[in-house]
């Protein structure tokens, strides 16, 4: 690619105060790259337009309404629009560092890749509850670290709220599909099957808020462990042990908790020891006691939430063969 045009993708949906912040951090870019931004409106109540109209004379800003149709299919809808040719894909609830376009583009210059990721922090600006869902969602002892550090060119698995992607691989991939969550995986997997590569370009990293309260965070992990053998059976090739983590733990965990009841605390002891660890881990990073006491309970929510959508989900599609549309339709958008 001779030139390389960025267009920055980002669907919305009821998130105007969001969006906000996501556009102040593009105003304070150190660089001279020139770029668009180009925002779907999902069809939300919630409209995000006046937000839109006080950036348009500080940035070049294209904005949509659509009915809702889910982010895969918006962000499909954004990238049919853009002018540019290569595509940065954004989550509403993220905020950029003020080098990200620096970053993403001497790595693509350097060596130029169809589609890439980038790996997510927490704001200095975040809740205590968000910091600690950021850092089970990312550390490297829970399963959100796995794909954060993931430094093989050809099997780092992007994620939609930091992801590139080129205008041709977008034409011969045709984008997302219709399932939610999982559109991510599914669209890297197609890529690697039509020759395209991904890398992580870890210094493009984003501040993602991710979910503000206890619920939607178990409720956001559980739709993980739900999807993941919809598209293990979608894609035997991609299925792996480790997937099982989840469910493992969390099994370990009962069984620990009925052992300990008969007298025998060996396996409890072992739980015991992966917590602190974690509590120590999360006290060095955040240097904050509150987020290390509350990232004990969001490891255990990531855990047990991921752990029951995939085992619920194994025994209706993989072991039932059930359709996965039928007995999972909240995973699918209509478009």
């Amino acid at each position: 690619m001779s030139e390389i045009t960025y267009s920055f993708i980002i669907p919305v949906y009821n998130r105007p105060e969001e969006i906000k912040e996501l556009l102040e951090s593009f105003t304070a870019f150190k660089t001279e790259i020139p770029f668009e931004v180009v925002i779907v409106e999902d069809g939300s109540d919630n409209k995000s337009d006046a937000v839109i109209t006080t950036y348009k004379e500080r940035l070049n800003i294209s904005y949509y309404y659509k009915e809702n149709s889910g982010p895969g299919d918006s962000r499909n809808y954004g990238m049919a629009k853009a002018k540019g040719n290569y595509f940065i894909i954004l989550d509403s609830d993220c905020i950029l560092p003020s080098h990200y376009l620096t970053a993403v583009d001497k790595s693509l210059k350097t060596h130029f890749i169809h589609c890439f990721g980038g790996p997510d922090a927490a704001h200095e600006s975040f809740s205590i509850l968000q910091k600690a869902i950021d850092f089970s969602m990312t550390s490297f002892i829970t399963t959100g670290g796995i794909r954060g550090h993931k430094r093989s060119v050809n099997k780092f698995q992007p994620r939609s709220f930091n992801m590139g992607l080129s205008k041709e691989a977008f034409l011969k991939t045709k984008g997302f599909g219709n399932i939610h969550p999982g559109e991510d995986p599914d669209l890297t997997i197609r890529l690697w099957r039509l020759g395209f590569d991904t890398k992580l370009i870890s210094e493009a990293f984003v501040y993602h808020k991710r979910r503000i309260s206890w619920r939607k965070f178990y409720k956001q992990v559980n739709k993980f462990g739900l999807v993941r053998p919809i598209l293990n059976k979608r894609y035997p090739e991609t299925s792996k042990l480790t997937y099982w983590l989840p469910t493992c733990f969390m099994l370990g965990v009962l069984l620990a908790i009925i052992l300990a009841f008969l007298g025998v605390y060996s396996l409890l002891s072992l739980y015991g020891i992966y917590f602190v660890f974690a509590f120590v881990l999360a006290l060095v990073k955040t240097k904050h006691i509150g987020v290390a006491v509350l990232a004990i309970l969001a490891i255990c929510i990531q855990f047990f939430g991921y752990g029951l959508g995939f085992l619920k989900s194994t025994w209706l599609v993989s072991v039932l063969s059930k359709s996965p549309e039928r007995v999972f339709p909240n995973l699918f958008f209509k478009v």
